[in-house]
């Protein structure tokens, strides 16, 4: 009969060598979201590197004269963020219908501030974009995604697209009277508060 004991020590070493990568992998992930947490403030340098990464991936699809569906479907992909970037977290339609939870849109002066809350905040947006480009980049390395086609066409086709999408864009901001980005908060004048405080009080 074989020992109880004898059995859990075989077995250690190969459950410790399963659970190794399972290990790695949680430690890269930390690690990583370590370096996102960190690039949060530095928003210039972010936006510096995804420049770069963009161009060295138009450079390389330049001079391979290729994979233009490939920059196609990027075209495609980031019009759609661009999109969340530049509308509400609540739909003004839905909420203006009644039928959206949450906070509408101010529309006039006398209107709490709120500032503009983007359904795709920045930072996604960045990190969304520069995986973009990365997973791009690397499908030109295959020769399976280069598929022919004739790119004059493509591009016509994107550039209609983002035309009629970004007229519907900028006709609900008219719309809604909204504006998708935020200057500071609204201060106000303490002297004018004071005054008018003063002259709402009753007089003896």
């Amino acid at each position: 009969m074989m020992d109880p004991g004898t059995s859990a020590s075989a077995d250690g070493p190969s459950s410790s060598s399963a659970a190794a990568p399972s290990r790695w992998a949680a430690a890269v992930s930390q690690r990583y979201q370590h370096l996102l947490d960190k690039s949060v403030p530095h928003l210039s340098r972010r936006w510096i590197a995804t420049l770069a990464v963009a161009c060295v991936y138009l450079v390389r699809v330049y001079f391979l004269q290729g994979f233009y569906i490939v920059t196609y479907g990027l075209g495609i992909y980031m019009l759609n963020l661009l999109i969340g970037f530049l509308s509400p977290q609540v739909d003004p339609e839905l909420a203006d219908g009644g039928a959206g939870p949450g906070p509408s849109l101010p529309t006039r002066g006398s209107d709490e501030f709120r500032p503009f809350v983007r359904r795709l905040p920045e930072f996604k947006c960045w990190l969304q974009i520069t995986w973009a480009f990365v997973i791009a980049f690397m499908m030109t390395f295959f020769s399976v995604f280069d598929v022919p086609v004739f790119w004059p066409v493509l591009l016509f086709y994107w550039v209609m697209l983002f035309t009629l999408t970004m007229r519907r864009q900028i006709m609900l901001m008219v719309k809604y009277k909204y504006v998708p980005f935020t200057f500071g908060k609204r201060r106000y004048d303490g002297k004018r508060a004071s005054s008018t405080d003063s002259a709402s009080l009753p007089r003896d």
